[in-house]
């Protein structure tokens, strides 16, 4: 039945069972058939027809907030009742690189002014982590910049831009971008990630056709594998590379440096909520410092 609650969430959300199944990837038949499956079970009418479509009734929307309260408890199991007494848990988002390097640091300095905060930090690619905000399945996410408008309802927050930086083993002496790219094996971001596609955008607009051999999401896993003379690769400058300086060589892309915007996504709803609030401030602060 959680599945089935879920879904309920989203129907209400989006409107209509179309605009349901088109937010989680599902048919309008098959969330028709989970809707049904949900009456059924509860023994009662959610939705009414109007016209060809169907509408939440009265009884749907007082099941609601029953729903939320329910997917609340299910996400919360295997917590310890015991360590969270008198204590607030956020679940939070947040891509590879900023859970490796910047949420340490930054949850580091929260815990000193929210001690009786718990946070529930859960991974992600940017494009499963803003639905899981819109879906208030977490309290904010950071994430790159999706590159399509956000629903009216929640918040946008720009953190850094990150240059993209074409990577190559050390050894190859690669001098030009454009060269090494169209020479050597090339191992791919993840087009499926918001950060892929801009790989694949920027490819695109070059006019520059790779010999590609590999994809992979991870960044530190992309370095990696150009340390170890697989190939090169195109990447953002997420973090500090000098771990690596004897293995690889960076070649800027100069004027067609293209970057990864890096932010913050909260519902509006949230952003009056003290907890969330300071945490908000002190990722953004942290951010602010490296520049």
């Amino acid at each position: 039945m959680i599945r089935e609650l879920k879904t309920l969430l989203v129907v209400a959300k989006e409107g209509t069972f179309a605009a349901a199944g088109n937010k989680i990837g599902l048919t309008q038949a098959a969330v028709s058939a989970q809707m049904q499956r949900l009456e059924q079970e509860l023994g009662l009418k959610l939705f009414d027809k109007v016209g060809r479509s169907a509408e939440l009734n009265a009884t749907g929307r007082q099941i609601l907030d029953q729903a939320k309260d329910i997917i609340d408890r299910y996400n919360s199991l295997g917590t310890s009742t015991e360590t969270t007494v008198n204590a607030l848990t956020l679940k939070i988002g947040a891509i590879s690189s900023a859970q490796r390097h910047a949420l340490p640091h930054i949850l580091q300095h929260y815990f000193q002014s929210q001690p009786n905060v718990r946070i529930k930090i859960l991974p992600g690619v940017s494009i499963n982590l803003v639905d899981q905000v819109d879906s208030s399945e977490l309290s904010l996410a950071v994430t790159i910049m999706p590159p399509f408008p956000l629903h009216a309802d929640l918040i946008w927050r720009p953190l850094v831009s990150e240059p993209y930086v074409c990577v190559t083993p050390k050894d190859w002496e690669c001098q030009d971008w454009r060269e090494a790219l169209i020479t050597n094996p090339f191992i791919r971001y993840d087009r499926t990630s918001f950060g892929g596609r801009q790989v694949d955008r920027f490819l695109q607009r070059a006019a520059v056709d790779v010999d590609e051999k590999c994809e992979a999401d991870e960044l530190e896993a992309l370095i990696g594998l150009v340390a170890a003379g697989a190939g090169v690769a195109l990447i953002p400058k997420a973090f500090d590379f000098s771990p690596w300086q004897s293995s690889i060589t960076e070649l800027p892309l100069g004027k067609q440096t293209f970057f990864r915007e890096i932010g913050l996504v909260y519902p509006r709803s949230q952003q009056h909520n003290t907890a969330i609030a300071e945490l908000i401030q002190t990722i953004e602060d942290y951010y602010q410092d490296l520049d």
